[in-house]
């Protein structure tokens, strides 16, 4: 005569994928949130290497996009500051200096949400950041996240 099975104790095979689902998860954010990290600090760096006054536009110009868009996630692209979305560049920081340019430019990718009609502006040249401009910029910046 056979012993009956004896239910084993622990975790159901239900609980244990849940466990290993979760694991993924918390490895994941751990990845994300380390990127975002590195990618501040390397933006972060380009940044401190541009002339004046671009350095401080490009600083301020940062400010505003991780305000405006806390979910953006920094990083360099071209060697030059930008910030991303689900991987995917939306808006950058162009310096005069690097690309020998008349005008340091601040633009947007097709990823941004300022469709307005069939024409609309994604770049704009930028020679100095007043409050009037910083106010254009952080409506764009919430405009492209929406």
């Amino acid at each position: 005569m056979s012993q009956p099975a004896k239910k084993a104790k622990g975790f159901t095979d239900a609980e244990q994928a849940a466990m290993k689902e979760r694991a993924k998860e918390l490895k994941a954010e751990a990845r994300a949130n380390k990127d975002k990290v590195q990618g501040e600090s390397d933006v972060l760096a380009k940044i401190a290497e541009m002339p004046e006054p671009e350095r401080r536009m490009a600083t301020r110009l940062h400010e505003i996009i991780k305000a405006s868009a806390p979910a953006f996630s920094p990083k360099t692209w071209y060697g030059m500051p930008a910030y991303a979305r689900d991987g995917k560049i939306v808006c950058f920081f162009q310096s005069a200096a690097k690309f020998q340019t008349r005008y340091a430019t601040f633009g947007f990718n097709d990823s941004a949400n300022l469709d307005d009609g069939s024409m609309w502006p994604i770049s704009f040249a930028l020679t100095e950041l007043t409050a009037a401009e910083e106010e254009k910029i952080t409506a764009l910046v919430k405009k492209a996240v929406s």
